[in-house]
């Protein structure tokens, strides 16, 4: 029953007082961007809320590792806006217990691992990609309808937003300089809130948004027909939000892991995000995944274990079932500035340093990552373009290495020593090492410092075996794995493999 539900690791001591505060204070700093997300995609105001009741606390619970915040995350909910316009809030529902689906079957499957294939500039791109987003979806806070068209604030009206949005930034940029006992965010908005209720100032609040009374979390089964229609159009969007989510999240637990100098689980960081989506999907949560920022916000805050997680959650279903009322007169302008604080803090900076420090290619894949991110707002296609391009970048790289160093013995036979891998990339300058026109009779091509990695480096051995039989020459393989023999079976009777000699390779594996 510990290893299911793990609330505490009781061989460690745990700081209780310390953990109820923590977790306050990530619900207290979670509310205003679950709800700054859910306005920003269209969504009822509320589900933003019941997402993070959900994902927080089934994650506490059942997540890959103690410390890790979840919620209603912006990286995943942007994911999802294009459905919202253009079928409606019951296939978004749908879309994300699909989503669920999916990241349950990533984590039973433990391909987790693979996010160990996203190299750190397309993640620096990824990050301040969805940081420029961030920022340019609160300028829609800056718009009004009039007489049924959006049109820019003015006048009064525009000076009173920027003022307040410009003094919630002054509070959460200066407060922690004074005191960090309380969230500088939370600190702003209660400021704001004061000022604009004590003043009378007109502006505009959460209420002209949407409600956010509530109750409990109402269980809907998506009202959708089941087809196979249906299924091609929520499944692209499940497909990039689940993968959105677990990149985001499995990063986010690499992340603790460092901080905290111990090792969580990926596999069931998985499982427990697909649980979580799948219940947000009957019980109108907008979806979500690990948040980077309220992560921090609990280890700062000294939370080493899971307990902090469900207080917070828990704490948000409160302030749900009771404090709709006080939540509702909150400042639109409050919440933009912290969204903007968000949105820097999120920003990779020291991407910006290293601009003449690294390579040429890893700047431009910082710089195509993010574009594609901003432009297409499809943060899973933004990942994915970058690790192919890294992968092609890393291929011709790789293919430019590979050598021979020639010799012959006191036998008259003439070694090959091959350096570097044999794939798809080098076997046009592999090809070209060998003189099968001046090479004596028989000759021997040595794979101790190679390795012949796929069908197209089993081509070009194929090609070099058969040049040199058509001049009745006779070539032999030395230093095979056992993995390339088998590759090479297709070469049997040309080829003579020294069996004696051969390395074993031995490969890494994830455990869940």
């Amino acid at each position: 029953m510990k290893q299911i539900f793990n609330l505490f690791d009781f061989k460690q001591k745990v700081d209780y007082k310390t953990e109820v505060l923590a977790g306050l204070t990530v619900a207290m700093t979670m509310i205003p961007e679950s709800l700054s997300f859910a306005i920003l995609a269209g969504f009822p105001p509320l589900m933003g809320l019941y997402a993070s009741i959900i994902m927080c606390l089934v994650t506490a619970i059942f997540g890959g590792r103690p410390g890790m915040i979840s919620g209603g995350a912006g990286a995943t909910v942007i994911v999802l806006i294009a459905l919202m316009q253009s079928n409606g809030l019951e296939y978004v529902l749908a879309a994300v217990a699909l989503a669920g689906v999916i990241q349950i079957i990533i984590g039973v499957f433990k391909l987790g691992k693979f996010i160990r294939l996203v190299p750190h500039p397309v993640m620096f791109g990824f990050v301040n990609g969805l940081a420029i987003i961030i920022f340019m979806s609160q300028l829609d806070q800056f718009k009004t309808v009039v007489n049924g068209d959006i049109v820019w604030l003015t006048g009064t009206s525009l000076y009173v937003m920027a003022g307040l949005v410009a003094l919630t930034i002054a509070v959460v940029v200066f407060l922690p300089k004074l005191t960090k006992a309380v969230p500088s965010s939370l600190v702003a908005i209660i400021i704001v809130f004061l000022l604009v209720y004590f003043l009378g100032i007109d502006t505009k609040i959460v209420e002209d948004i949407a409600s956010v009374s509530g109750g409990f979390p109402p269980f809907h089964i998506p009202n959708i027909p089941l087809t196979w229609e249906t299924f091609e159009l929520i499944a692209p969007y499940s497909m990039i939000m689940a993968a959105v989510g677990l990149t985001e999240g499995l990063l986010t637990l690499n992340l603790v892991d460092e901080i905290t100098e111990t090792k969580g689980s990926g596999n069931r960081e998985c499982i427990a995000q697909g649980g979580a989506n799948i219940l947000n999907g009957f019980f109108f949560g907008m979806g979500g995944c690990p948040m980077i920022a309220q992560t921090l916000v609990n280890l700062s805050a000294g939370s080493r274990a899971r307990l902090s997680g469900i207080i917070a959650a828990f704490t948000i279903l409160g302030i749900v079932l009771f404090g709709a009322p006080i939540i509702e007169q909150v400042p639109m302008a409050a919440l933009v500035g912290v969204m903007i604080m968000v949105a820097i803090g999120t920003f990779e900076w020291a991407s910006l340093k290293i601009f003449n420090k690294v390579p040429k290619k890893d700047i431009f894949l910082v710089i195509i990552v993010a574009l594609i991110t901003v432009i297409l707002h499809n943060l899973a296609l933004a990942v994915l373009v970058g690790v192919i391009l890294s992968a092609l970048f890393f291929a011709w790289e790789s293919a430019k290495r590979i050598r021979a160093r020639k010799s012959i013995d006191e036998n008259g036979v003439k070694h090959y020593e091959i350096y570097g891998p044999l794939f798809f990339g080098s076997t046009t300058n592999f090809a070209e090492k060998f003189d099968v026109v001046n090479d004596p009779k028989e000759i021997i091509i040595d794979f101790k410092d190679s390795r012949i990695a796929d069908m197209s480096a089993i081509e070009a051995l194929n090609q070099v075996t058969q040049r040199y039989s058509k001049v009745g020459k006779k070539v032999h393989l030395r230093h095979l794995s056992k993995d390339c023999r088998r590759l090479l079976n297709n070469a049997d009777g040309i080829i003579e493999v020294n069996i004696l000699e051969d390395p074993t390779y031995k490969v890494a594996t994830d455990t869940f």
